[in-house]
């Protein structure tokens, strides 16, 4: 995995705005720079100290560098991430300071430093391939997403709303694309394609939309490393790279290794070790979605008729000050739930022992730590991919999704409860059980994990090899 001088590799790494991409990203640049690889990793100066932690062994590898966003008007004077958002509707303003800054960076770096191997860079560094080009600079995209999600979305070519799989009204995005040639129920519900079609697919304020950021990132990367596995979904694998044509790695999921440092949850931790073994549900719905206190109330109710040891991962609503959980839900379930706000350390309880059961959103980093543990995974989507995250898991036979009304989405405090039980309680849990305990095998394997790693790195240093040949 040498350059052609003899030396090792030097890339530089691009992330997302997002705690679900910088986060992965710094895990990945970990996994890199302990192959003895050198990594520049950009983010924010906020995001750097809440987010990106170096161990000391790697940080002759790992330079950081922080890079200051512009003002820009509507976007509030501290957001740094998607989190810092209090309203979705100000992600185009991120988006427009992401790319005035980064790309203003990633073209100084080029220009007067020594000249990386790679650019690494993720979906919205749509304008990254062709600054790295004009330095000689390949590029690679580094997605975060399986490759279920992103095959269902179709090539490049598809993404831009051309040839005859664009995706041009709601309808499109809740069919099974005719070019998969394998049973599936990979697709949107109608109400999941309705929520989310415009601004898919409609530019906004940032100037482009989502759909053409992926669009010209895949088109302008020499190669493609998908954070999934062969042992995982196979199929979709290679009809991505079909679609794409060009190679479609799998970098393995590189799950965090579970926290050392639980930050004032340690009365949580000793109420789990009087727990039964794999008895304790496990609730969160990451950091992306903003959920509504009438669906937090639901779920809370949920949590509580199905009679099973919780903890939960709250956030508070969006849309009320009101706190939304229930009148007294917290006091009248004492010692069988736990309600943790703020920072928790989800991958340390999903490792814990007595923890069996993941109630998810079914982001991909969530499901990542979920299997990697070993937990069974009931699962209710919200927002973006997650509904096809989804799909994929109950195709697979890893999880149970939570019954949905069809038309607008609602469920109920019984849709959550049963589907807990079934997976925790009923017979069939125990089938369930055992295929995420076969998968934790893989995803949770440190060497399996990073054999992907250097597989992937060993792609990069041929393709290197070739052009410079």
């Amino acid at each position: 995995m040498e350059t052609k001088d003899g030396g090792r590799m030097h890339v530089v790494m691009l992330p997302w705005l997002a705690l679900g991409h910088v986060l992965p990203f710094t895990e990945f640049a970990k996994r890199v720079a302990r192959q003895g690889h050198r990594v520049t990793l950009l983010s924010t100066p906020r995001n750097t100290r809440r987010l990106i932690d170096i161990p000391p062994g790697l940080a002759g590898l790992i330079r950081v560098v922080d890079v200051p966003l512009p003002r820009v008007d509507r976007l509030p004077e501290h957001a740094e991430a998607t989190i810092d958002l209090p309203s979705d509707d100000l992600r185009p303003y991120l988006r427009r300071a992401y790319d005035a800054a980064f790309q203003r960076e990633l073209s100084r770096l080029l220009e007067e430093e020594a000249r990386p191997d790679w650019v690494l860079v993720d979906y919205a560094s749509y304008w990254a391939p062709a600054a790295a080009a004009r330095h000689g600079v390949p590029c690679a995209f580094l997605s975060l997403f399986g490759a279920a999600a992103l095959s269902f979305f179709g090539s490049p070519e598809t993404l831009l709303g051309l040839g005859r799989h664009a995706k041009t009204e709601p309808a499109h995005l809740t069919a099974v694309p005719e070019y998969v040639p394998f049973p599936t129920t990979v697709a949107f519900r109608g109400y999941e394609a309705r929520e989310m079609f415009k601004p898919r697919m409609v530019p906004v304020d940032s100037g482009v939309s989502e759909d053409y950021r992926y669009a010209k990132t895949i088109q302008g990367c020499r190669l493609v490393g998908i954070r999934s596995s062969t042992e995982f979904e196979p199929e979709w694998l290679q009809l991505l790279g079909e679609l794409y044509e060009k190679p479609v790695i799998p970098v393995g999921l590189f799950p965090p290794a579970p926290q050392q440092d639980v930050a004032g949850h340690e009365a949580t931790l000793r109420w789990l070790d009087g727990q039964a073994p794999g008895s304790v549900v496990y609730a969160a719905f990451g950091s992306e979605v903003k959920l509504r206190s009438a669906q937090l109330q639901r779920i809370a109710l949920g949590l509580d008729a199905a009679g099973l040891p919780f903890i939960w991962a709250f956030r508070a609503p969006t849309d009320s000050t009101s706190g939304g959980l229930p009148e007294g839900f917290e006091e009248r379930l004492a010692g069988r739930g736990v309600v943790c706000r703020g920072w928790v350390p989800q991958v340390r309880f999903l490792a814990h022992a007595s923890v069996g059961g993941f109630l998810t959103h079914a982001g991909w980093n969530s499901i990542a730590e979920g299997l990697a543990q070993g937990v069974r995974l009931v699962l209710l989507p919200l927002v973006f991919e997650q509904g096809l995250n989804a799909r994929n898991l109950v195709d697979k036979k890893v999880g149970v999704e939570v019954a949905r009304d069809e038309q607008d989405g609602s469920f109920a405090a019984d849709d959550i409860a049963a589907a807990l039980r079934r997976v925790m309680v009923e017979d069939e849990g125990e089938q369930f059980g055992a295929k995420v305990k076969e998968l934790a095998k893989v995803f949770g394997d440190d060497e399996v994990n990073d054999q992907c790693v250097r597989e992937f790195l060993s792609h990069l240093s041929e393709h290197s090899k070739k052009n410079q040949g």
